[in-house]
């Protein structure tokens, strides 16, 4: 079976092909840009509160945040590549197993 492209897999029908593997880039980069808006967020109104928070969330709550959300996103989007995958073998290994079923 040949791979098809992004739109290719966009509009298959029979959910043959895949869209999420390729989508797992650009969704990475989205999460990053989200968790460090997130941590800026927090930072801004943690010094809306007072100086001393500020700080406190520009030196700690504000990387942290932004750590634990990538490190989350990164986890959820190997575990969907590893689903997909796995889906593929098992597409790959039927297929060989047909294969050696005809030849007997």
């Amino acid at each position: 079976m040949e791979p098809k492209g992004f739109f290719g897999s966009l509009f298959d029908l029979s959910f043959t092909s895949f869209i999420a593997t390729k989508l797992v880039k650009v969704l990475y980069v989205l999460a990053i840009i989200a968790a460090g808006l997130g941590a800026i967020g927090l930072v801004v109104s943690a010094f809306a509160y007072g100086t001393a928070q500020g700080v406190f969330a520009l030196l700690v709550v504000g990387p942290l945040l932004f750590l634990l959300g990538v490190i989350w996103m990164r986890v959820l989007l190997e575990l969907i590549v590893v689903i997909f995958r796995i889906s593929e073998h098992l597409a790959e290994i039927a297929q060989q197993g047909r294969k050696e079923a005809q030849h007997h």
